[in-house]
This record gives C-alpha cells, sequence and structure tokens, in this order.
C-alpha cells in the first residue's frame, strides 16, 4: 500500500451530510493508491470536471445522480453521487477547486464506458463521506492532458477516448436529434477544428454545453475526453464526462494561437472525411493511385463486379443547384428523407416517426475537370459542407430568404481545385447500365505537397 503523503489539518464535515465532528490529523494518500482495500483514506485533489444532474427511471425506481473528476499528481479518478450525496454535494464541488475527500467513500471497479478517466476504480459517495474545500488551492496540479493532433486521428481507433487542442474554425447552430432507443430529442451543436498539421475535423457537443456555447471562432480550446468516431472519416464527441478549456495558459495553446494569427487562418485544411475509401478499399492498406479523367475512362474503372477506388486532382467547373440537398430525419443514425405533413410535421416512414422540422443534408452533382477531361461526380453532406463553405441546412434558409445570395455561394464554390478520393461502381438507372463516380473525401490543395511532386517531375527531365 502506498506511503501516505501528509496529514490534514483538523477539520469539520464538509458537504457530506452525517452530523459534527472533527477529522484530525487523518492520512493523505494519492489517488493511485486507492483502492478496495484501502481504508481510512483521505486524498487532496483538485475537481477538474462536474457532470451535470441526471435523472434516470427503470422499473425499481427513479432517481438521480451526478459525477466529478478529481486529478493530483498521481492521477485522475472519477466520484459519483446518488440522491442524497447529489442534494448534498453537488453545490459543494466547483470545477478548478481543491478539496479533501475522506473515507468513508465506496471504492469500486470503474464503469468505463460513463468514464474518461485514466483508473481502474472510481469513487461513490455515501452517507458519512467527508469533503471540504482545501485552503491550499495552489498545490495540486491544474488538468492533465494527453493531446492527440488533427492528424494523427485516422491512426486511433473508433471509440477511442482522447484529448486535443484546437483553434475554433467554425460554430454550428444549434440542432436537435431524436435518439432512436429513448425517443427523446437532444440538443447538439457541431464545431469545426483546425490545428497546425493542416488537418481540421468536426466535433459535436451535446445538451446544455451546446445551448449555452459562446466561444468565440479563432479560440484555442483544449478538450479532454472526446470520442473518436469513423462518421464521416473522423470525427469526434465531446463525453458528458469530458470538458473544454478555453484558451488555456499552457505551451501548446500558445503557439497554437500564435500559428493561427501570424497566417494559418487562411491555410487550406484537410479532413480525414471518407467512407474508407482513402486506402484503396476497406482493408486494402494500399494508398489510392492518382488518376487523370482520362486514364479512370480508359481503364474502365467500376465495370467489375467490385468498386475501384482512386484519387483526382480536378477543378470544379459546375454544381447543379436543383435538388442539392434533401430533408433528412432527426433520429439518431437514420438521415432518411422526411416528408412535410403540414408546415410543423415532418414524417419519418422509416422510423414510423414525426419531428418538429427536418434537417437538410447534401446529396450533390457536379462537374469536375481536369486537363484531360470532364466528368459527373457525386457527393454527400461532409464533402458538400466542404466544397460550399455552410451546411445544407444554412443553405437552405439563404435560398428561401435570398436567392441572390444563394447563387452567389454557388458561384463562389466554382473553379476551386480539390483532391477528391473516389469509388467507381456500375449502377442501374432506368434500366440502364452505368458508372456512377462518388467523392469518398475531399481536401484542399496542399500547396507544400504539390511543390514536392513538381520538384520530382522535373527531376524526371534532367534540368539542372
Amino acid at each position: 500500500m502506498p506511503t501516505p503523503q501528509s496529514s490534514v489539518p483538523p477539520r469539520g464535515r464538509g458537504g457530506g451530510g452525517g452530523g459534527g465532528g472533527a477529522l484530525a490529523h487523518a492520512t493523505i494518500f494519492p489517488i493511485e493508491g486507492i483502492s478496495p482495500y484501502a481504508h481510512k483514506w483521505t486524498i487532496k485533489a483538485r475537481c477538474t470536471h462536474k457532470g451535470e444532474i441526471k435523472h434516470w427511471h427503470n422499473k425499481n425506481g427513479e432517481g438521480k445522480l451526478f459525477g466529478v473528476n478529481f486529478l493530483d499528481d498521481s492521477g485522475e479518478i472519477r466520484a459519483t453521487g446518488f440522491n442524497e450525496q447529489c442534494d448534498s454535494l453537488y453545490d459543494v464541488f466547483q470545477e478548478g477547486n481543491v478539496y479533501y475527500i475522506s473515507s468513508p467513500c465506496r471504492v469500486q471497479l470503474a464503469k468505463k464506458q460513463f468514464s474518461n478517466v485514466n483508473n481502474d476504480y472510481e469513487l461513490q459517495f455515501e452517507k458519512d463521506t467527508l469533503v471540504e474545500k482545501a485552503e491550499d488551492q495552489g498545490s495540486v496540479p491544474q488538468v492533465r492532458f494527453n493531446f492527440t493532433s488533427i492528424s494523427d486521428l485516422q491512426t486511433v481507433e473508433k471509440d477511442t477516448t482522447i484529448d486535443t487542442i484546437a483553434v475554433l474554425k467554425e460554430v454550428g447552430v444549434v440542432s436537435q436529434i431524436t435518439s432512436k432507443s429513448t425517443s427523446k430529442p437532444y440538443d447538439k451543436r457541431e464545431l469545426t477544428l483546425v490545428d497546425n498539421t493542416g488537418y481540421s475535423v468536426r466535433l459535436t457537443i451535446w445538451g446544455n454545453t451546446a445551448v449555452n456555447f459562446d466561444m468565440q471562432e479563432g479560440s484555442v480550446i483544449a478538450f479532454k475526453g472526446v470520442k473518436v468516431s469513423d462518421f464521416g472519416g473522423r470525427s469526434l464527441s465531446l463525453l458528458s464526462s469530458g470538458s473544454m478549456t478555453m484558451n488555456p495558459d499552457i505551451d501548446e495553446a500558445h503557439k497554437l494561437k500564435g500559428w493561427y494569427d501570424a497566417g494559418g487562418k487562411r491555410d487550406n485544411f484537410a479532413s480525414h472525411a471518407s467512407l474508407g475509401m482513402a486506402t484503396g478499399g476497406p482493408g486494402s492498406g494500399k494508398r489510392d493511385a492518382f488518376k487523370t479523367i482520362a486514364q479512370v475512362r480508359e481503364e474502365n474503372l467500376g465495370t467489375s463486379e467490385t468498386p475501384d477506388y482512386f484519387s483526382l486532382k480536378a477543378t470544379i467547373i459546375y454544381i447543379k443547384q436543383e435538388n442539392v440537398s434533401y430533408p433528412a430525419c432527426l433520429s439518431e443514425g437514420c438521415n432518411k428523407k422526411v416528408v412535410d405533413v403540414t408546415p410543423d410535421e415532418w414524417r419519418c416512414e422509416r422510423c414510423d416517426k414525426t419531428h418538429p422540422k427536418a434537417e437538410y443534408r447534401y446529396i450533390m452533382s457536379m462537374t469536375v475537370s481536369d486537363h484531360t477531361g470532364q466528368f459527373w461526380l457525386s457527393a454527400f453532406d461532409d464533402v458538400g459542407r466542404l466544397i460550399m463553405g455552410l451546411s445544407a441546412d444554412e443553405l437552405q434558409v439563404k435560398k428561401e430568404n435570398d436567392e441572390k445570395a444563394a447563387a452567389e455561394i454557388f458561384a463562389e464554390a466554382n473553379c476551386k481545385t480539390f483532391i477528391f478520393r473516389c469509388r467507381a461502381k456500375m449502377d442501374n438507372y432506368q434500366e440502364q447500365q452505368r458508372v456512377r463516380y462518388q467523392i469518398a473525401s475531399a481536401s484542399p490543395l496542399n500547396y507544400p505537397a504539390e511543390s514536392l511532386i513538381l520538384a520530382d517531375l522535373l527531376k524526371l527531365y534532367n534540368i539542372d
């Protein structure tokens, strides 16, 4: 068992409930030393996160709970308070403050599905758990981060929980989705983040965090406890047990802010958006070969039984404005088209549900060109957002209120060059077979990388 670090001065009970009295000279244990086999311990730790009170209902009854995360020099641990402890302790804890927490307090195996904390155990407050705010607030470290850069997300497994730090590039509007399992509506807001690796990623925040979000574009935000998803290639979601800190006073934040203000804000950013096709097909382990439009046709890509995958550098010359988006279901994971029954009712036949509104999603057709020819490509929501520079919902509002402004957005999207990663597959249309070319992901030109490619080409001509 770890050696106690120091002694705690005499103090009374905190918000744990359970009478008066004092606890004199109890030993302070490091968080890493807390286990079900440790007794009569006290930790001195900083509250790094306090979640919202959650209410639950099941066949055994109903109740409420909240969770907090604690940090000291040795590690982190999560604690949960139920019902009476929720009432007595919730207002006691404030994020950023340091507290003494003393047994009796249950130590149990951590429920990893509800926590992003790196500890095999977690605490559950009991009736006589002692809590007191420490007079010395400076001797315990602040939040501990283990940052993953945006460019490295492609190497991170799906459902992994990570920390990341980035510049807030864009702030989306609040929207609602309906959970398929509970049929409850949830507020969400999507943030676009960038960093100095040249990549961007979308991060979703939820609930009151989404509704009350007021950080300004250009701010540096450190996120702790975000879940990695493979939706759209790679995207992030802030867990309920996670936290975010605006413009933290750490070296990584200062470097990002300096880079962004010095010109990073004008950079073009690649994304991880894909359908698993940036690698020559799922599981192939090979990167797509770059093709010209003429080569795609000459090699008859897409005419075999399995899809073909290729990369293409091309310029958009026309975007079909009719049916550029469709009204989609708000149910989580559905995205099927809904029908407006009344102005305030949208019906999804697949989910058999009615929603007060729809969320428009891109389903685009465009003509692209390179020096060898041109052809049609189709694209979905993630790529559409990148090309148009705004969500389909926002574009729909402009089309309804200001057709001229909407037309200008389409005009601005033309004549832009991207690196497209595509799938070619045989399709049936009006009883005729044709090859359909679908964009899996797109990224703006990376000029330093393009320069290296051109330099290598020049070497082939032996030009001094």
